[in-house]
């Protein structure tokens, strides 16, 4: 019988850099959410990779920024956490010639950390091939990479040659999940953050970053049909109509969307309902960050 081995790997960079389109292409499906905004992803989400005899966990972590609100300082927090005490990192950057402030505070805090790292390059589609020299160049004298993959999460080139760098960072021992689980995270969880993907893509500018979700109720009938009620929290009044619509078509429109994602994952017919209620500066509120499950301790 072949020897089981596993490794921990966190996947960090900055804001929209692809991080969680990465954690869903080597999942396989879809257990983080994803959008054209930054700072999309709050808390640490895991993946769990099952290849062959190694089982992979991964740890998609929130962009690395400077933070102005209590729940900024949170998402920085588990930045700094989840690069301490794991086998291995992925420091995924864009096809850019220029190392930012933000790749120069995460690699400081790699050094300090002493862990493997592997230069991943995304969005590799959109660049010529000879770009990626450059890209090289500017980061291979800052950190002793073990390897650097140039790779695409949306199209999926590179990600088969990842997966054998990855394999460096196994150790033999047990798995820590069953083979057969994706995640860690509870299917209400993943639903809540689902409708909150469909605010982050319905809605412009600030609006869906003052937004919170909270699943207030998670059945399943006997007929297999998974009743959900939601509740939807913003900042503003003015942003409660935004976010309602005229005649309610926005929320409308922000619902349907999400329950097909749901019904996708869930696997069944879903029945969802939502609120929208006004919570001001609920992100500088520790109290209500801990009831939305913000929370370090």
């Amino acid at each position: 019988m072949e020897q089981t081995k596993s490794a921990m790997i966190t996947i960090c960079g900055r804001p929209n850099v692809g991080k969680s389109t990465l954690t869903n292409a080597l999942v396989g499906e879809k257990i983080a959410i994803v959008s054209n905004k930054p700072q999309t992803t709050r808390n640490r989400i895991t993946g769990i990779v099952s290849r062959g005899s190694t089982q992979f966990v991964l740890l998609d972590t929130p962009g690395f920024h400077r933070p102005r609100t209590k729940l900024g300082d949170y998402m920085v927090n588990v930045v700094r956490e989840s690069v301490a005490d794991v086998d291995g990192v992925l420091l995924l950057v864009e096809p850019v010639a220029a190392v930012g402030p933000q790749e120069e505070a995460l690699l400081e805090r790699l050094r300090e950390s002493g862990a493997p790292v592997i230069l991943v390059i995304n969005k590799i589609d959109t660049v010529e091939r000879t770009r990626l020299l450059e890209v090289i160049a500017a980061y291979a004298p800052l950190y002793d990479f073990e390897a650097v993959i140039p790779v695409s999460a949306k199209t999926g080139e590179g990600l088969d040659e990842l997966l054998d760098e990855m394999e460096k960072f196994a150790a033999e021992g047990p798995h820590f999940f069953p083979d057969d689980m994706i995640t860690d995270q509870p299917e209400r969880q993943i639903c809540a953050e689902l409708l909150r993907e469909k605010l982050l893509q319905c809605l412009d500018k600030e609006i869906p970053h003052g937004t919170a979700v909270e699943l207030t109720r998670f059945t399943e009938r006997e007929d297999g049909v998974v009743e959900l009620e939601a509740t939807i929290y913003c900042e503003k009044d003015s942003h409660k109509g935004i976010i309602i619509g005229k005649k309610g078509a926005m929320l409308k429109k922000i619902g349907e969307l999400a329950r097909a994602d749901m019904e996708e994952f869930l696997g069944t017919k879903v029945y969802l309902q939502t609120w929208v209620k006004v919570k001001e500066n609920w992100r500088d509120s520790v109290g209500l960050l801990r009831n939305f499950g913000f929370t370090n301790e």
